[in-house]
């Protein structure tokens, strides 16, 4: 459904990303660093990852079997030893590659709330950005408005992130009426092979899940991370009596009268969608995070990390 994009930063709630207003695109991501920074400092410990905290590769020392751990990694020699049941704990790899792949498709120029879905996605990168950064670590993307790629080859250091965050944010918006291709986009990371390292895609996967099998390959090399950014609108219909609603990747329009009962079925549709969403990341082995335009998305960033950091140290992931 169309609606009115935020242009400024009046009006919004203290938590909403910076408008990426291009008269003032540097004072905005300059703010989008400090607040992202302000509030996950301390999540990390050393450099290792902190958005996606996976087993490593390298051994470490050996622990107590907990509930919730996985018996794949169980030390049977200690535990012989120690009649005790033991699993190996692991480290994080020293240098970590991360590759983004940025849907900037023409669905995510639209929001009803605090922001609209290309601000927040650009937010996400944000994060990944800072909670993947330092010890040598890595990262590069490939954006897609839905005209073509751009890739941005992976480098290392706190300037090249900043230049990558602004390249991101200035990529133009795509005409109405201009498809996306997620399975394409999640392609291009598979090809040419990159050396192991972390996957993010970031998108509001709207549409059918011909991008599946792509995931699939992507993740038989790497750790996944999906971010999907929603808006309430993509969810459920307001009741406000007729309305335009356009999808702006076909260019199609129509008319409708918000009646009950097509709120409940577009409602009960749109969860239907994210479910298969959800089934399909969950069968990659994809970490899922869910951020949304009318709520705080720092805090959920903050909630998603602790709970994944909670898992792998002893816990059900």
């Amino acid at each position: 459904m169309s609606a009115t994009s935020h242009s400024d930063r009046d009006g919004r709630p203290p938590w909403a990303p910076p408008a990426l207003d291009t008269g003032r695109l540097e004072v905005s991501l300059r703010t989008l660093e400090l607040s992202v920074r302000g509030r996950l400092d301390g999540l990390l410990q050393g450099n290792h990852l902190g958005l996606v905290p996976g087993p490593g590769s390298e051994p470490g020392e050996a622990r107590a079997y907990q509930p919730g751990d996985d018996v794949r990694r169980m030390d049977w020699a200690v535990t012989a030893r120690t009649a005790e049941p033991h699993i190996r704990q692991t480290v994080a790899d020293r240098e970590l590659e991360t590759w983004v792949a940025m849907d900037l498709s023409p669905s995510l120029d639209f929001g009803s709330a605090a922001s609209d879905k290309r601000e927040l996605a650009v937010a996400a990168l944000a994060a990944v950005m800072f909670l993947t950064s330092g010890g040598g670590n890595r990262i590069g993307a490939v954006v897609d408005n839905g005209t073509g790629q751009v890739r941005l080859p992976a480098r290392g250091g706190a300037a090249y992130a900043r230049a990558l965050l602004k390249k991101v944010a200035e990529t133009p918006r795509a005409a109405e009426g201009t498809r996306g291709d997620l399975a394409k986009l999640l392609e291009s990371l598979r090809r040419p092979p990159r050396r192991r390292g972390l996957a993010v895609v970031i998108s509001d996967f709207l549409g059918p899940t011909d991008w599946q099998r792509a995931l699939r390959g992507l993740g038989a090399r790497h750790s996944l991370l999906a971010i999907e950014v929603l808006d309430p609108r993509d969810l459920e219909l307001p009741d406000v009596g007729t309305v335009l609603l356009s999808d702006p990747e076909t260019g199609k329009r129509r008319e409708v009268h918000t009646t009950p009962v097509l709120r409940k079925e577009f409602a009960a549709a749109a969860a239907a969608h994210r479910d298969e969403v959800a089934a399909v990341l969950r069968r990659a082995g994809c970490a899922h995070l869910a951020l949304r335009t009318d709520s705080d998305w720092i805090a959920d960033v903050v909630r998603f990390v602790v709970a994944r950091k909670r898992g792998w140290s002893g816990g059900a992931a």
